[in-house]
């Protein structure tokens, strides 16, 4: 594939870090008496930041008057247990490090939030990827284009020959806000036809198709 730059979402793209994520989804749930969720239902929940996934699984929100100090249990869980389960799907590494010895610019935007995004990226991708962006306080988050345009910025380059990369319609979105063209993946946490009910164009199943 003719592209120079490849921007590639993190949960469900790089890396399965679904196993973490309900782990830490239920104990902050367990630690304030609040039923439980499956890890089906956290593969729904996730896409739009923590927050949001929080949100989603706490019965009723942001309403529900222990909300903050639930979503705050489980990032001081999540950072401290976001690497128990957590590895990179199968072939990801060979395709960054093919990607690499091209000669290709390399990125990551996340909806997960800042300290979790760059830890996972330097303790997998570090020898790969320098430009690491999660949830910040001072710029929209996904599907907004600005994280993704701050990436392009950090990296020194425009959107002519970048691409993003993704699993979920959120992927999507932010793509098409950015101008950019979106490759879907299909071993993240989305399947087939929601990807193509959500409008995905480019769908991949392997990593190693970005290296053709």
């Amino acid at each position: 594939m003719e592209y120079q730059t490849f921007v590639f979402d993190l949960d469900g793209t790089l890396l399965n870090t679904l196993d973490d994520l309900a782990a830490s989804t239920n104990y902050a749930l367990r630690t304030h008496d609040m039923p439980e969720r499956t890890v089906d239902e956290v593969r729904r929940f996730v896409g739009n930041g923590v927050k949001k996934l929080m949100e989603r699984a706490i019965p009723e929100g942001l309403y529900n008057p222990q909300f903050e100090d639930t979503y705050a249990c489980f990032r001081q869980h999540y950072l401290v247990h976001n690497l128990d389960t957590t590895r990179p799907y199968p072939h990801i590494l060979d395709m960054l490090d093919g990607l690499k010895r091209q000669g290709k610019h390399l990125a990551v935007v996340s909806n997960k939030f800042y300290a979790a995004t760059q830890d996972l990226c330097r303790h997998f991708f570090g020898q790969y990827i320098s430009v690491a962006i999660g949830e910040r306080e001072n710029i929209r988050k996904k599907p907004a284009p600005d994280t993704v345009l701050e990436a392009l910025r950090q990296l020194g380059v425009g959107r002519d020959g970048a691409v993003y990369v993704g699993d979920s319609d959120v992927d999507i979105d932010t793509a098409r806000n950015c101008g950019m063209p979106c490759l879907s993946v299909l071993w993240g946490f989305r399947s087939r036809p929601f990807l193509l009910e959500h409008g995905a164009t480019t769908l991949i199943d392997s990593p190693l198709q970005l290296l053709e």
